[in-house]
């Protein structure tokens, strides 16, 4: 299937082409004009867009859309208002306008009841309103929430649901083999799940 990525150039992003390469697949890494391709391979569609200002017909032609993005830890909370909620939801209303098969949301533990009294409560409010928005929207979706990241490739040995330990990690390498699967994996459909590595 044709899958459109956004995030397709970050350290989770990278490592999702790939896999969903293997998996016989075709990504379309949606990028900035900006952003550093070098790394995605030749054989990668790029298609350009900007999260924070998104032009109609970005999903055209995709099957899948994932939202891997993220505007980083270094950035203000105007630019995780930008990306990570509000661009989230306008490629939402895109992917739904281009009738996509399914929409795969990366999102994060505790974006389903954020603490306000957490450090990163504004970063989790607006993870929240992106998948609420996501459920609301009529998609065929997946909601993944994985706790802590490492830059690790991980070795797929994971754990998925309620027994979650959210004061744990998630490899990044796991994570991209969890967001291929959820492509095209019929059980998954209309799930939201934490998500460590073992």
């Amino acid at each position: 299937m044709k899958v459109l990525v956004a995030g397709a150039t970050g350290n989770t992003g990278l490592r999702l082409v790939k896999k969903l390469t293997a998996a016989g697949h075709n990504p379309i890494a949606l990028v900035r004009e900006s952003s550093d391709t070098s790394e995605l391979g030749s054989e990668v569609e790029i298609r350009h867009g900007d999260l924070t200002d998104l032009q109609s017909g970005v999903c055209e032609g995709a099957d899948v859309v994932i939202f891997a993005a993220g505007s980083g830890g270094s950035t203000g909370s105007d630019m995780t208002d930008k990306v990570d909620r509000d661009g989230a939801k306008r490629l939402i209303d895109l992917a739904a306008k281009a009738d996509v098969s399914r929409f795969v949301m990366l999102s994060s533990v505790g974006a389903g009841d954020p603490d306000p009294d957490s450090e990163l409560a504004h970063y989790l409010q607006a993870k929240h309103e992106a998948d609420e928005h996501l459920k609301a929207s009529g998609l065929n979706y997946v909601i993944v929430r994985p706790v802590s990241l490492t830059d690790e490739e991980g070795d797929g040995n994971i754990r998925l649901g309620d027994e979650v330990d959210p004061s744990g990690t998630a490899a990044r390498g796991d994570v991209a083999a969890v967001l291929t699967r959820a492509v095209d994996e019929p059980k998954w459909s209309q799930h939201t799940f934490l998500m460590d590595s073992l």
